[in-house]
């Protein structure tokens, strides 16, 4: 009852308005959330595991996951770009045009993965996509305890695999990067016959697929590019950031590498929360109710308030005991101190409008707005204060964490203010 109380917002809508139930969301959130700490778990794990097959290992496979991220970036972009589109046909119950969309969705996935296919050979670049694009489709459906169960099997697989490969066939390199596609083409195959079954609201057929539909396609990608541009951006800041931290010394060095891990598991909450935003607003405003869509606005941000504030208290204690594991100076141990305090108290009071009010925003179609205040906070705010605090205040990581602080204060009030401005319910993106 408590819990209803703090995430029930105080101006309500009717009833039949509230089409996500408190236990609705739950199994939309609560599968998510499972998938995302998989994927942190098993990452830590395959580290250990490639550790074990040597340090150019480590070198080639550190090298090639730089690649990957812009992959990443790319594919996640036009799955979130889909998944915007999708939802608002499933709210406004043009369920016709939400199958279109999701062969079209595959469609545009299969091209731009092919294409990098031929560029650099990553067969598995494929599979991710297709895997993408068909796990976009079931979250638009708030269907995601599949995508839950067929993340633990990829996992599984993968980690299995890996263990074989470096352990008992001495594989290498190799022992790591055959299990990787073996699993992701298992979850791309799984994904997409799922996507066949006509006892969803939302499934494809071969049609929608060998089909090109100019008009979807522009749509998804007028969501998809400048989420991509975001992306990159900030994947580019973080390598200039590192060039910066590079400048303090080992000692530094060593606490950005804890503290980044650290940090990726503080904000598990955070992320989570974003594809929620984009089912739930996105299916409100393709039903043109506004009103449901303020409603869940303010709901959704309670409960990322509710659930980022235990989740950051919790892991914030239980890290002070994780520190203890590793092999590091006093120094180093003190400055990730300093650095996850200073993180995990201002992420549970900025994020949450920062990152997740703005997956609401552009779920509502409000991409361009999203992207410049992404872009500026980013690349002008947090890269300008960085070298000032850091190397002209010689404050070295200390001064990159506060501007990372800085970064999130510019992104809540612009964010904020674009919401409270209502312009979000100008935008039609179907």
């Amino acid at each position: 009852m408590l819990i209803k109380k703090i995430i029930e917002p105080k101006k309500q809508v009717l009833k039949e308005q509230q089409i996500f139930s408190n236990k609705r969301l739950w199994e939309l959130i609560y599968p998510i959330l499972v998938e995302q700490a998989l994927m942190l778990l098993v990452g830590i794990a395959d580290t250990l595991i490639i550790s074990y097959a040597g340090e150019s290992a480590v070198s080639g496979v550190s090298l090639v996951n730089q690649i990957n991220s812009v992959f990443i970036i790319i594919f996640t972009a036009l799955a979130s770009g889909g998944a915007v589109i999708i939802s608002q046909y499933i709210g406004r119950d043009d369920l016709d045009k939400g199958r279109l969309a999701s062969g079209q969705l595959i469609t545009i996935s299969s091209i731009f993965s092919l294409m990098i296919v031929a560029i650099v050979l990553f067969l598995k670049k494929f599979y991710f996509a297709v895997y993408q694009a068909c796990s976009s489709i079931f979250r638009s459906m708030a269907k995601t305890k599949i995508t839950m169960y067929v993340s633990l099997l990829m996992n599984v697989i993968n980690l299995t695999g890996n263990i074989i490969g470096v352990f008992f066939l001495k594989a290498g390199v190799a022992g790591v990067a055959i299990p990787s596609l073996i699993s992701r083409s298992v979850a791309a195959f799984i994904m997409f016959i799922a996507c066949f079954n006509r006892r969803n609201i939302i499934y494809i057929k071969l049609r929608h697929i060998f089909r090109y539909n100019k008009d979807i396609i522009r749509r998804i990608l007028h969501i998809a590019i400048p989420n991509a541009i975001e992306g990159g951006m900030l994947d580019a800041a973080k390598v200039a950031l590192s060039s910066i931290v590079a400048l303090f010394g080992t000692s530094q060095i060593a606490a950005n590498g804890v503290a980044q891990s650290f940090w990726s598991v503080a904000a598990i909450f955070i992320n989570v929360m974003g594809p929620v935003f984009i089912t739930v607003i996105g299916q409100c405003v393709g039903a043109k109710d506004y009103d449901a869509a303020d409603y869940y606005f303010r709901k959704l941000l309670r409960v990322t308030y509710f659930g980022a504030t235990l989740w950051n208290i919790v892991f914030y204690l239980s890290s002070l005991l994780l520190l203890k594991l590793y092999d590091l100076s006093e120094e180093t141990i003190h400055l990730v101190i300093i650095v996850c305090s200073l993180h995990n108290f201002f992420n549970i009071f900025l994020s949450p409008i920062g990152f997740t009010l703005a997956s609401g925003l552009r779920a509502a179609g409000d991409v361009n707005f999203t992207m410049y205040t992404g872009v500026f906070a980013t690349v002008v705010v947090r890269i300008f204060f960085s070298y000032i605090l850091g190397v002209l205040f010689k404050m070295g990581f200390i001064g990159v964490t506060i501007s990372m602080i800085i970064d999130w204060v510019v992104r809540f009030v612009l964010i904020l203010g674009r919401y409270k401005s209502g312009k979000w319910k100008s935008f039609q993106v179907i």
